[in-house]
């Protein structure tokens, strides 16, 4: 299983994460290593769905305005 080290962390957030693991009655780590996967899990839905808009495109199946092409482009640009 692979490492991850976050270095440079503001202590209010470490301290505002630390209150929150133990609120749900966890160490800081599987906290953390919780909040990461369920990070990675909504990424790969978000890229799921994103794709699914992609195809409708190009089947015609749904119609952009010029303001939902904006929107697209400065997502993308965005997540660069």
């Amino acid at each position: 299983m692979a490492t991850i080290q976050i270095r440079h962390v503001p202590d209010e957030v470490h301290e505002k994460l630390q209150r929150r693991a133990g609120s749900a009655g966890q160490s800081l780590q599987q906290y953390m290593l919780d909040f990461v996967c369920r990070e990675a899990e909504l990424a790969a839905v978000e890229e799921l769905l994103a794709r699914k808009r992609v195809e409708a495109l190009a089947y015609g199946e749904i119609e952009l305005d010029p303001d939902m092409i904006v929107e697209i482009i400065r997502s993308d640009r965005e997540s660069h």
